[in-house]
């Protein structure tokens, strides 16, 4: 079944830091807060953590606590609810997406670029494969924070609808994420959705929000206060996506290109 439009909500929050358990509490608190019917909601990077680089302190399998609560918070909002967490698998960590579905479906996407400044790639395996996930009709792109940086994992060669970012983004560097989401949608005339942390992590990294949602002509679609705890709706349309991409054709001119792993 394709929909028509596509209803989501950003949650721009401050995180606990390395405590899943308090983070579930508070987020489960915003979520159920959201009384208007929406289709997606959205959560930071590392929502159950802030962004550590302990990861066997708040590590969890996909059967672990934060998945069973994420579970039974999509099938009681009839929406799906998607962000990244640590999970530890086969002796390795990962800094994966879960996007969970209101049937208790779970699609997956492994960090590919995990942020070297910060020795991420010491302690996380990257992850090698785009997801593209079909949910209501809509091909969605996942990937997160630093996978922002290199426009040529991003390029929509899968005919995606969506592209979205779940991140820990500081705040020294955020004009770059409010320049990149946007350019983002532009380059491969789809929207854009942009979901970061606000307050300090136990390291003093000050994380602003920003967050946002761009159309596929690069317009700013929400409105969201910097530095402060909020959620806002957006929605999209399909039509907006199709009437631009058949009068303008970018995608059509596009370079062909093979990626190695």
């Amino acid at each position: 079944m394709q929909n028509e439009t596509l209803k989501i909500a950003l949650v721009q929050t401050n995180l606990i830091w390395e405590h899943p358990a308090q983070n579930r509490i508070q987020l489960g608190e915003k979520i159920n807060a959201i009384t208007e019917t929406v289709d997606i909601i959205v959560l930071p990077e590392m929502f159950t953590s802030g962004f550590t680089m302990k990861p066997e302190i708040v590590a969890e399998t996909m059967n672990g606590e934060t998945m069973t609560w994420i579970k039974a918070l999509a099938k009681a909002k009839n929406a799906a609810i998607t962000g990244s967490l640590v999970i530890v698998e086969n002796g390795k960590y990962y800094n994966r997406l879960v996007f969970v579905f209101p049937s208790g479906n779970v699609e997956t996407y492994d960090k590919r670029h995990t942020f070297t400044l910060a020795g991420e790639h010491e302690v996380y395996t990257a992850g090698t494969s785009k997801n593209i996930i079909n949910y209501k009709g809509w091909n969605i792109c996942p990937l997160v924070c630093y996978d922002l940086r290199f426009p040529v994992w991003a390029r929509n060669v899968e005919n995606y609808d969506v592209l979205l970012y779940v991140a820990n983004w500081p705040k020294p560097r955020i004009s770059a994420w409010d320049a990149l989401l946007k350019a983002r949608a532009i380059e491969n005339m789809s929207y854009c959705i942009g979901v970061n942390r606000v307050g300090l992590d136990a390291n003093s990294h000050e994380y602003p929000g920003h967050c946002a949602a761009y159309d596929v002509l690069g317009e700013q679609l929400t409105n969201i206060e910097p530095n402060r705890e909020a959620t806002e709706i957006v929605t999209f349309t399909k039509s907006h996506i199709e009437t631009y991409r058949n009068k303008l054709k970018f995608l059509d001119d596009k370079d062909a290109f093979t990626l190695n792993s």
